[in-house]
């Protein structure tokens, strides 16, 4: 894989399928249906996802692609492949709350090594140069020339007073019940993957996510988290988090700084 050609055709994919769901979100309706799993799907979700697709395969046409919107896409994938949610946090998106995401990873040897996570609504976008390291660009973004980035490096995490950042739409008694396990100095809500965004970029020390995923959801966050020097382990082993897995379900997972003392699942 050409590094350089990853990172720069990964970032104009995000920042033109994010201009694709802004004009869309602005609209005063846009279509929304229900999947065959219930979960919500609207016009921005396809034509993002459409584009996205397009793109990476005309770029990268041997290297294998799943992504969410896609069925067939789904069959059991090992080792090396392109991963796609084309709008997390559609949720957020019907309500308007701003906080959803465009999301493109590369997975090597079932570990996402390159990414970049695309919040348009908040004009924040991070990703992974060609080396794996991390950064943030700075706004406006120009889709073929990257502007001014910032080096992206976890926070040295103070045990005795924790910045936990947890999902907004999908937080339950069972994710409040660890969090109140820690020692929490300050507590942020956010949707979608920006919440591994924000460990990247040391603006919280703790992510625990129990509830369902899928690696769409997370691969994307999870490179970025990575390139940062951060972690995403298992919450029930704190092994790393793999990808490539059968159906492509996640467990629920712990994403952190390394120096935060993990707490036992029990």
């Amino acid at each position: 894989m050409d590094f350089d050609e990853l990172a720069r055709v990964m970032r104009r994919l995000a920042l033109e399928a994010g201009e694709v769901i802004l004009d869309i979100y602005g609209s005063d309706d846009f279509d929304l249906r229900s999947k065959s799993d219930n979960s919500p799907v609207t016009a921005a979700d396809e034509a993002a996802d459409a584009l996205i697709s397009e793109g990476l395969r005309k770029a990268f046409p041997d290297t294998p692609l799943v992504t969410e919107e896609q069925a067939h896409t789904h069959a059991r994938t090992h080792g090396t492949f392109l991963i796609v949610d084309p709008l997390d946090g559609t949720k957020e998106f019907i309500q308007r709350r701003g906080d959803f995401t465009v999301n493109i990873a590369y997975v090597e040897d079932g570990a996402p090594t390159r990414g970049v996570v695309y919040a348009p609504a908040r004009g924040r976008l991070f990703y992974t140069l060609a080396d794996g390291s991390s950064v943030e660009e700075a706004g406006p973004f120009d889709n073929d020339a990257p502007g001014a980035t910032s080096p992206l490096a976890v926070s040295s995490p103070d045990n005795s007073g924790l910045r936990i950042v947890a999902s907004k739409s999908h937080r339950d008694q069972a994710t409040d019940d660890y969090i109140a396990r820690y020692a929490v100095k300050d507590f942020t809500s956010a949707g979608s993957s920006l919440k591994f965004s924000l460990v990247a970029a040391g603006e919280a020390d703790f992510y625990p996510r129990l509830g369902p995923t899928m690696e769409w959801d997370t691969a994307a966050g999870d490179a970025v988290l990575r390139g940062a020097g951060g972690r995403v382990v298992r919450f029930d082993d704190h092994t790393d988090l793999r990808y490539g897995k059968p159906g492509h379900e996640n467990p629920f997972f712990i994403a952190f700084a390394p120096g935060v003392t993990l707490k036992s699942p029990g």
